[in-house]
């Protein structure tokens, strides 16, 4: 039955389910009111600062704690299914498992990759209209547009993180508790608690970016910090397909 269904069709199955519950709702709309309310506080609390994407980055504070929204997204696209038992129905039109994790990813994160465009460039327009930078805040800035470009890009990961967390446990409290220790609760706590060891392995965490910079956790190049969250994302959708092709519904 599944070969007369194309992917552009499981595609937009998806995104009618997405979009067909509330918690997909009230994330969005949290998700909205604290990227702008502390991204607008944030500028305007900055009067001046000496580099556009610093400027740009502070204006970008709020992504910080809101991504714990989009991590939820991508469990509650995966596990909700199971626990209502639609998920029945789901597989019998769609049997390959793998097929329809990967339209289920591809959603959540083009949803969250969208809606991280639009608010990184209402905060892009809060930064260079709020805070006061020597030349102002150019849109062709490279620096700005790489600062912008990250966070866009992280958002879609911890979108997928959820997806891949969500297909491995199946479970919604267990896999968001699991989600929110891993990119919000242990990083910080690892960074703060002394020995060398400890640091490291923050590091290795995918903890959540602001831009450029690692949020509430030891400090990491945007090219290693990008790659540490990409791997976990990459690594736990991976079990989740694994585990989705092995278990019974």
């Amino acid at each position: 039955m599944s070969a007369g269904v194309p992917f552009s069709a499981v595609l937009r199955s998806e995104w009618t389910k997405l979009w067909s519950v509330r918690s997909t709702w009230w994330a969005t709309a949290l998700y909205v009111l604290v990227v702008l309310a502390a991204g607008s506080l944030a500028a305007a609390g900055t009067d001046t600062e000496e580099r556009a994407e610093v400027a740009v980055q502070t204006a970008l504070v709020g992504f910080g704690v809101a991504q714990l929204l989009l991590l939820a997204v991508g469990v509650l696209a995966v596990s909700a299914e199971f626990a209502s038992g639609s998920a029945l129905a789901t597989l019998a039109v769609v049997p390959r498992r793998t097929r329809l994790l990967l339209a289920k990813t591809v959603v959540v994160a083009g949803y969250g990759a969208l809606l991280s465009t639009a608010l990184a460039a209402a905060c892009f327009l809060a930064a260079r209209t709020l805070t006061a930078v020597p030349g102002g805040v150019s849109p062709t800035d490279p620096d700005v547009l790489r600062t912008l470009g990250l966070q866009i890009a992280a958002a879609a990961l911890v979108g997928m993180l959820g997806v891949g967390l969500g297909a491995a446990l199946r479970s919604t409290a267990g896999a968001a508790g699991l989600g929110v220790a891993l990119v919000f609760v242990v990083p910080p706590v690892l960074a703060v608690s002394g020995p060398r060891w400890a640091e490291r392995l923050s590091q290795a965490l995918p903890m959540l970016r602001v831009g450029q910079d690692a949020f509430f956790a030891v400090p990491t190049s945007w090219p290693v910090g990008m790659a540490v969250v990409g791997a976990w994302a990459l690594g736990a959708w991976l079990v989740g397909a694994v585990l989705l092709e092995r278990r019974d519904v």
